[in-house]
């Protein structure tokens, strides 16, 4: 088991920048891949960024590309989210997710994961 409290949301207003930590405690965080998906109000939960457990390859929604960064801490146990030029379509819970998974091609799919935060809230006004 794995168990992941995320933290960093807030208020924003556009064009500003916010960083996501996710901490995690339980079984080795550094055998498991580690994402970022979000979900805003009335909408399916999409992803948002990966980096693989072995090797640190990183993948990006489209939509994010170029403005957010992922990126973990081994020594801390913790995940990253740095969120830069933010947009008020950026709007959604953020949630960190953990997989067991060992092989994907871009880790973008929820049910690739299998275990999850609780979320915390990025709000970005115009």
């Amino acid at each position: 088991q794995v168990q992941l409290v995320e933290s960093g949301g807030g208020l924003v207003q556009a064009g500003g920048s916010l960083r996501l930590s996710c901490a995690a405690s339980g079984r080795t965080f550094t055998r498991y891949t580690m994402g970022w998906f979000r979900q805003a109000p009335g909408k399916e939960r999409e992803f948002v960024a990966a980096i693989r457990w072995v090797g640190g390859n990183t993948y990006y929604a489209d939509s994010v590309k170029g403005r957010f960064t992922i990126s973990r801490d081994y020594a801390k146990s913790t995940l990253y989210l740095q969120m830069n030029s933010l947009k008020p379509e950026d709007t959604a819970a953020y949630y960190c997710a953990a997989s067991r998974k060992y092989y994907s091609d871009t880790y973008s799919s929820s049910d690739e994961y299998d275990f999850w935060g609780q979320g915390t809230q990025v709000t970005v006004s115009s």
